[in-house]
């Protein structure tokens, strides 16, 4: 009479029940789809003649720069973005630039940029995507993005503003003290005068 090995039988069972349940977990470390879609790289000023920097983390997007940087938000279960800058439209020869974002709990940045003038198309990605890259455009303009405002008022106020220019002040002024100089020295020789003719 056959008999049946029921250790056997077990072994194969927990065999089942380990590979199913390791096809169904995802792997630990490896980016899943979904957990980069909140996930973004934002274009920056950096700080340049006076003007100062847009503050890491910040949520604006600015699609015209000078000096700028690159700011990676959202990122989750990675420790890396690579990006790539390429001139818009494409030409031979342009300016554009490559590199790594090394990230922080979801968060980084990339050194402070500079590209000569231009329209210029960034792409992202990051390690495990099998996503297209991820885009954006902006424009590079240090004759105008760069423009320092003035830090206050130059010289003296406009007109009707209470104040005046220094060259005009002293000028002012001393013909105010000679006025009263002389007003104050008649007052003084006619009082005198009245008083040695005794009136």
């Amino acid at each position: 009479m056959p008999t049946t090995s029921l250790p056997r039988r077990a072994g194969l069972r927990i065999a089942a029940v380990t590979a199913l349940t390791a096809a169904l977990t995802p792997l630990t470390g490896v980016p899943t789809a979904g957990a980069q879609e909140n996930a973004t790289i934002k274009i920056h000023t950096a700080p340049w003649d006076g003007v100062a920097r847009t503050p890491y983390g910040d949520a604006i997007d600015e699609p015209r720069v000078c000096r700028f940087y690159l700011d990676a938000l959202n990122f989750e279960q990675v420790t890396t973005a690579t990006y790539r800058i390429a001139a818009e439209p494409p030409a031979g020869g342009a300016a554009g630039l490559t590199g790594s974002i090394t990230l922080a709990n979801g968060a980084g940045h990339s050194a402070d940029l500079t590209l000569p003038d231009g329209q210029y198309r960034l792409y992202w990605t990051y390690p495990g995507s099998t996503a297209p890259e991820r885009e954006k455009t902006f424009s590079v303009d240090c004759r105008t993005s760069m423009t320092t405002p003035s830090p206050g008022p130059q010289g003296g106020p406009p007109a009707g503003g209470g104040g005046i220019a220094r060259g005009e002040a002293f000028t002012t002024v001393a013909g105010a003290g000679i006025v009263g100089l002389a007003a104050v020295g008649g007052v003084m020789w006619f009082r005198l005068r009245r008083r040695t003719h005794g009136a």
